[in-house]
C-alpha cells in the first residue's frame, strides 16, 4: 500500500512551510515515528515523523515550499529494509557526495557566448554585475533568470597567493520571516527608545547570599530574569498602556501579563512565552524560563511556545551587549533591554562610589504609549531592581523565595 504523507499544520493562521532539510533520502526504509525532515514554519523549525513504517519516496526538494496539506512524500509499506543499509548512512552518503565538476572548456565557452534573457539582464543590471562575468547554465551557455540571481557582485581582485571564499545560502524561512517583521516594525510603527540605567548591588547581595539554599530546595539557579520578569509584571500593572496592543483604531488592554522572554536557539532568536507571570514565584519564573530555554536550544520548542505574548524582556547583556535599542516584537507595544553589568564609579549619598550598573533600554509604540508612561514604567523597573525585597519580595525574602 502506498501513503501519501501530507504536510500536516504547524498552527493557526500557518497555511505554508519551507523543507528545510531532509534527514532521509529517497529509496530509504523508514520506520513509523521516524523523524523524516525538517520543516521551517514563520515561527518555529518542527521535525515531520513517518506516518508508517515502509519505503520512502520524496516529492519536494530542500528549500521547497509547499502548502499545508500538500503531498510532500509517498511511503511503501509493503517496502522492505535494504540489506546491510539503513537509513542515516544513506542520507549520509547523498549529503557528501561532492559537485560534478565543470569542464574549463564549457565554462570557456559559456563566458563567450553567454547571452542573457530580458529577465535576466534586468537582474544583472540592477545588482551592477558585468554580464561577461557571470556563467550561463542555458542552452548554448545562455544566462538564465536563476544565474542572474545567483550571480555575486565582484569583491576585487585579491592579492597574488591569497586564497578568498565565499558562501551563498539561502535564508530559512524563519529567518526571512523575522526579518519581514522587523522591517515591518521599524516602517509600521512610531518606535522610540527611552534609557535609564539600575544599581544592581541589591541583587548581587541577595543572590551571593540565598542562591545556594535557593538552588539545593528547587534545583535550579537564582537568576536574574526572575527579578526583571517580577519587576516588568509590577510596573506592567502600575503602566497598563504598556501591556496593551493597537488594533487598527482600537487598543487592546490586557490584564494578565504573558511575557515573551527573547533566547538564542541553533536555528537564531527564539521569543517563548512564560504565560501568566504575574501569578508565578521567583522559584516558578526560573523553572519556566529554563524549560522554555533548553526546548529553544535543543529545537524542540513549539509554536503554541511562542504564541501571544504582550511583552518582551531581551537580554543582551549576556553577549556582552552594553546599550542597544530592541526592536519591538510585534504585535506588542513594548520590549525590554537588559545589558550588561560593569563596575562604574556612581555618586551615592554625595560619595563616589564603585557599583555594578546596568543600563536599561525601553522601545515602545508612541502612537499607544505617551512619554510619561513609558519613562514612569522604566522609573519603575529601576526602583524594583534597587529595592527588589521592598517592591519584590513584601520585606519576607525567605517566603518570596520559598526557602
Amino acid at each position: 500500500m502506498i501513503l501519501e504523507m501530507k504536510v500536516p499544520s504547524p498552527g493557526e493562521s500557518i497555511t505554508e512551510v519551507e523543507i528545510a532539510q531532509w534527514l532521509v533520502a529517497d529509496g530509504d526504509y523508514v520506520e513509523k515515528d521516524q523523524a523524516i525532515a525538517e520543516v521551517d514554519s514563520d515561527k518555529a523549525t518542527l521535525e515531520l515523523p513517518a506516518e508508517v513504517s515502509g519505503t520512502i519516496s520524496l516529492k519536494a526538494e530542500e528549500g521547497d515550499a509547499v502548502e499545508v496539506g500538500q503531498v510532500v512524500c509517498l511511503i511503501d509499506t509493503d517496502g522492505v529494509p535494504k540489506e546491510g543499509q539503513s537509513a542515516a548512512p544513506v542520507a549520509q552518503e547523498v549529503a557528501t557526495t561532492p559537485p560534478a565538476e565543470i569542464p574549463a572548456s564549457v565554462v570557456k565557452d559559456n563566458y563567450a557566448s553567454g547571452t542573457a534573457s530580458p529577465a535576466a539582464k534586468k537582474i544583472i543590471a540592477e545588482k551592477g554585475i558585468d554580464q561577461e562575468t557571470v556563467v550561463g547554465t542555458g542552452r548554448n551557455g545562455r544566462i538564465t533568470k536563476e544565474d542572474a540571481v545567483k550571480a555575486v557582485p565582484s569583491m576585487g581582485t585579491a592579492k597574488e597567493g591569497s586564497e578568498r571564499g565565499g558562501e551563498r545560502k539561502k535564508l530559512s524561512m524563519l529567518r526571512r520571516k523575522v526579518a519581514e517583521r522587523l522591517v515591518a516594525v521599524k516602517n509600521e510603527t512610531a518606535m522610540l527608545t527611552t534609557f535609564n540605567e539600575a544599581d544592581m548591588a541589591p541583587i548581587f547581595a541577595l543572590r551571593k547570599k540565598y542562591k545556594e539554599k535557593f538552588t539545593e530546595k528547587h534545583g535550579v539557579g537564582l537568576g536574574f530574569m526572575s527579578f526583571f520578569t517580577k519587576a516588568v509584571v509590577r510596573a506592567l500593572k502600575m503602566y497598563p498602556d504598556v501591556n496593551s496592543m493597537i488594533d487598527g483604531d482600537y487598543k487592546i488592554a490586557y490584564d494578565y501579563c504573558d511575557i515573551s522572554v527573547a533566547v538564542s536557539g541553533p536555528k537564531g532568536l527564539m521569543v517563548p512565552v512564560v504565560r501568566s507571570a504575574e501569578n508565578l514565584s521567583f522559584r516558578e519564573i526560573e523553572q519556566e524560563i529554563k524549560r522554555l530555554a533548553i526546548r529553544a536550544r535543543e529545537g524542540q520548542i513549539t509554536v503554541d511556545d511562542m504564541t501571544g505574548g504582550t511583552f518582551t524582556i531581551s537580554n543582551g547583556g549576556v553577549f556582552g551587549s552594553m546599550l542597544s535599542t530592541p526592536i519591538i516584537n510585534p504585535p506588542q507595544s513594548g520590549i525590554l533591554g537588559m545589558h550588561n553589568i560593569i563596575e562604574r564609579p556612581v555618586a551615592v549619598d554625595g560619595k563616589v562610589e564603585i557599583r555594578p550598573m546596568m543600563y536599561l533600554a525601553l522601545s515602545y509604540d508612541h502612537r499607544i504609549i505617551d512619554g510619561k508612561e513609558s519613562v514612569g514604567f522604566l522609573v519603575a523597573v529601576k526602583e524594583a531592581l534597587e529595592s527588589p525585597e521592598e517592591f519584590l519580595m513584601d520585606n519576607d525574602i525567605k517566603k518570596a523565595l520559598e526557602l
